[in-house]
C-alpha cells in the first residue's frame, strides 16, 4: 500500500469518526435539518411572493376590450333585481327527485320499486 492510499484511507476513517460523533450530538442531528428547512423555506417563499406581486400588477380588462372579445354585459345585476326574480318563483309546487347512488347502477333506481309520494 502506497502512502497516497494510506493517506486517503486515514482521511476517510477520520471523516467517518467525525461524522459518527456529530450524529450523536442532538443539536447537530435535529437542529441542522431544522435550520436548513427554515432558511430554505424562506428562499422558497421569496419565489412565491415575487410571483404574487408580479401578477398583482396585471390590470383587468376594460369594458371596450371585453366587448371586442365578445363578452357583452347585458344588464346590471343588483340585489333588488335578484330579489324580484326570486319572488316570482313558485316555491310551493315542487317535487323531490332522488339522485343515483354510487353503488347503484343507472337503471336500478327505476327498477327497485321506488314510489313517488
Amino acid at each position: 500500500m502506497s502512502t497516497k492510499e494510506g493517506n486517503i484511507f486515514d482521511r476517510l476513517c477520520n471523516f467517518k469518526n467525525t461524522w459518527n460523533k456529530l450524529m450523536k450530538n442532538k443539536a447537530f442531528k435535529f437542529g441542522l435539518p431544522f435550520v436548513t428547512f427554515v432558511i430554505g423555506g424562506s428562499f422558497g417563499l421569496k419565489e412565491w411572493t415575487t410571483i404574487r406581486y408580479q401578477f398583482a400588477k396585471v390590470k383587468g380588462v376594460s369594458k371596450e376590450e371585453a366587448e371586442k372579445m365578445g363578452l357583452h354585459k347585458e344588464r346590471d345585476v343588483t340585489l333588488e333585481s335578484t330579489y324580484e326574480e326570486i319572488q316570482k318563483l313558485d316555491i310551493d309546487n315542487w317535487e323531490n327527485k332522488r339522485g343515483p347512488r354510487p353503488w347503484e347502477e343507472s337503471g336500478q333506481q327505476a327498477q327497485s320499486g321506488h314510489k313517488k309520494r
